[in-house]
């Protein structure tokens, strides 16, 4: 389970704790209360059990907490979609993933990513994305709908040139280098990163392997406009709803932004792992 979704169900946990000591209960006289075992309080207050829908119910009537019901409901629910678990979601392939996402990315008019060892997806040739799907099939061992996942990535990208959404990404050096395919794969990905770069509206940043850090970070994310946190993991992704982590990320970006080389020293370094590809 990620530290983020335990971190948010303990939160919901301290939260109740707070309902039920306001309303002077000891753990067990709401057990009692519920008609429940003794120790499921304390599972729910630590975050171990989740509590369900008519868990939380029966909390805030015997708390006499009936306001609160529908917002910690609302609170239980974002915690439970926030973990997506790789396997299950790509047992029926990959372009129903691709599908699924098209509109989040049509009502976000601000993209802000990070990427530390591959390129973004909005970003892919055919070719790379194609490779990389290769690899998520054989490692998840689930089925294996390449061409079809690929045009769904490559309709997906259409929102790079229409609206008028601002995409602003920053990828670390490695990220040209990961290799992904052979060489002409990506020869051909390098290529595509300097022409997205030319849009009106993309803004890449690439922070030089040997550079000034501002900010250290653990794993890549995307910030969807200043509501939405994907992360994503090998075995599973999270989705952040929450205001308060939201910002920490956003902060995490500025500071990402700050370490980032732009125009032409980031084209020199994409120059670079060019020449550097054999």
């Amino acid at each position: 389970m990620s530290s983020t979704v335990q971190q948010a169900r303990e939160a919901l946990g301290a939260r109740l704790r707070e309902i039920r000591k306001d309303a002077n209960l000891t753990g067990r006289a709401l057990a009692d209360a519920c008609t429940w075992h003794f120790t499921k309080v304390s599972k729910i207050e630590h975050g171990t059990q989740n509590p369900s829908e008519d868990d939380l119910r029966g909390w805030c009537q015997a708390c006499q907490a009936e306001d609160q019901v529908a917002d910690l409901i609302a609170t239980a629910r974002a915690i439970e979609s926030m973990y997506v678990e790789w396997h299950r979601l790509m047992r029926t392939g990959f372009k129903h993933r691709q599908a699924s996402t098209v509109p989040l990315y049509e009502r976000t008019t601000l993209f802000r990513g990070y990427e530390e060892h591959v390129m973004p997806g909005l970003f892919h040739t055919a070719e790379y994305a194609a490779a990389i799907f290769r690899f998520w099939a054989e490692f998840l061992d689930v089925p294996s709908d390449i061409d079809e996942a690929v045009a769904a990535r490559l309709e997906r990208q259409r929102v790079l040139y229409s609206g008028d959404r601002q995409f602003k990404f920053v990828l670390e050096e490695q990220a040209l280098r990961t290799r992904v395919g052979d060489a002409d794969v990506m020869a051909g990905q390098l290529d595509r990163l300097l022409a997205v770069m030319s849009l009106p509206r993309v803004s890449v940043g690439i922070i030089p392997s040997t550079g000034v850090r501002h900010t250290l970070t653990q794993g890549g994310f995307w910030i969807f406009d200043d509501d939405r946190v994907q992360v994503e993991g090998v075995s599973a992704g999270i989705e952040i709803t929450q205001p308060r982590e939201i910002k920490v990320y956003l902060n995490a970006f500025a500071l990402l932004q700050r370490s980032a080389a732009y125009g032409e020293q980031a084209r020199q370094l994409i120059a670079r792992a060019m020449r550097d590809v054999e």
